[in-house]
């Protein structure tokens, strides 16, 4: 966990280990709340070099709402990962219609993080958890994290079981082939797929 003042769920995915027998490495990947109510200090600090690209997940109207003290900088991009309107029920236990109904966003939000300068890379939600959550479990599983050890970092949110991230990535296999494919047919390039690897493992 990263001590933030003003973020309630941020951290970093780095140490991670994968199947290749790499790392994730530390501070390639992190993962947060909103920003709104940052401290000075940590703002000052992102914005001094710590990472080169912010990715904000949040719908536009949460975005006018909370507005992200990054908005103007060079690193913030928005990039909404869910349609304005649902065409579904959210289920507690599973992100699979998400991943089915936001493709496209989605697949956005990916090649958003494969496409970002040098550097370290933060991507954040409202909360830090649904859609930072399925993500994350997309970028961790391209990088060749196992599923028990996403779900295990999904469960580290306050009033979050690994159930949920387990079910999703479960759904992913069964219904698209897997992660990869999945991305693939949403329009990921394998270029993009090839450059989160690079970019999150340790040499």
């Amino acid at each position: 966990m990263l001590d933030w003042s003003g973020c309630r769920n941020a951290r970093d995915l780095g140490g991670l280990s994968t199947s290749g027998g790499h790392l994730i490495r530390r501070g390639a990947l992190l993962r947060s709340d909103s920003h709104e109510r940052l401290a000075a200090p940590t703002v000052e600090a992102l914005r001094s070099g710590q990472v080169s690209r912010i990715v904000d997940l949040r719908w536009a109207w949460e975005c006018e709402q909370r507005p992200s003290p990054f908005v103007h900088d060079p690193v913030y991009r928005h990039v909404p990962m869910l349609d304005d309107v649902l065409a579904y029920i959210p289920p507690p236990d599973t992100y699979a219609p998400m991943l089915d109904h936001n493709r496209h966003q989605i697949a956005a939000a990916f090649r958003a993080v494969a496409e970002a300068p040098p550097g370290g890379v933060l991507v954040h939600c409202t909360a830090g958890r649904d859609r930072t959550g399925v993500l994350v479990a997309l970028l961790l599983t391209v990088a060749g994290v196992a599923a028990e050890d996403i779900a295990a970092d999904y469960a580290l949110t306050d009033s979050c079981s690994p159930q949920p991230m387990r079910h999703t990535l479960a759904h992913l296999d069964q219904r698209h082939g897997g992660v990869r494919a999945y991305l693939l047919a949403a329009g990921v390039g394998a270029e993009a797929l090839a450059a989160v690897r690079e970019r999150l493992l340790s040499a």
